[in-house]
């Protein structure tokens, strides 16, 4: 691995603490990957054999059962992807696949546990990642469960458009498809979600997104940063 992905790593909040013997011993075992895009990394009931950092590109995580499939989240750089299987020992909830061309480093879970033993900052730093992960899928669950599917899509867009900057005018990050499944919507809803917000000034443009009159939308999607602010 080369000694830039290396420094990268040690950025994160999960390895920034540790003893340097501990990071060394940790990333002996390590190794590193480049995936093309569409390649199933993991798969949901496997067994959690190791710990996947993205340095580059992006991950779908996403659940299948009876025929019916969708997204629960995107994984972008640099940032870890699933602890708690890894420290738990157990099976992949979620099923995982590179969105783009992708370069990953793959961590035994073995290791990651056994450092976890030995090094208390190391420790810390899982439980309190785990933590913020935890309040992440509560304030999604809030946020499907106590919103209708337009205040879904406009907090959405609240949030992409911080975000992209703040202008008036943005980019969605990925296709409609897969923000339907992330937003708990068909395609068909979404479409109707969309025409539902234009009164409050929002334009459509394949993925360009334009809100005319930011103050309107806000009154009416309401947010909160209990629900949307998932840096908390």
């Amino acid at each position: 691995m080369p000694d830039s992905d290396y420094r990268d790593i040690r950025t994160l909040d999960l390895f920034a603490e540790m003893a340097d013997e501990h990071f060394t011993s940790l990333m002996r075992g390590a190794y590193v990957q480049n995936f093309p895009a569409q390649i199933e990394l993991i798969t949901e009931g496997e067994p959690s054999d190791f710990l996947h950092i993205v340095l580059s590109g992006s991950v779908d995580l996403f659940s299948s059962w009876n025929d019916r499939e969708t997204s629960m989240a995107t994984v972008r750089p640099i940032s870890t992807f699933i602890l708690a299987a890894t420290v738990k020992d157990a099976p992949y909830l979620m099923s995982a696949r590179t969105l783009e061309k992708s370069r990953i480093v793959l961590i035994p879970s073995q290791d990651v546990r056994a450092i976890f033993d030995a090094d208390s900052n190391f420790a810390r730093a899982i439980v309190t990642e785990l933590a913020q992960c935890y309040r992440s899928v509560i304030k999604a669950q809030k946020d499907l469960k106590l919103r209708s599917s337009l205040e879904r899509l406009a907090n959405f867009l609240i949030r992409q458009q911080s975000h992209a900057g703040g202008g008036a005018e943005f980019n969605l990050a990925f296709e409609k498809r897969r923000l339907a499944s992330v937003l708990g919507m068909t395609p068909e809803n979404l479409s109707r979600a969309f025409k539902g917000l234009q009164p409050y000034g929002v334009k459509v443009n394949g993925t360009l997104i334009t809100i005319d009159d930011q103050k309107d939308l806000e009154r009416f999607a309401k947010p909160n940063p209990l629900i949307d602010d998932f840096s908390t």
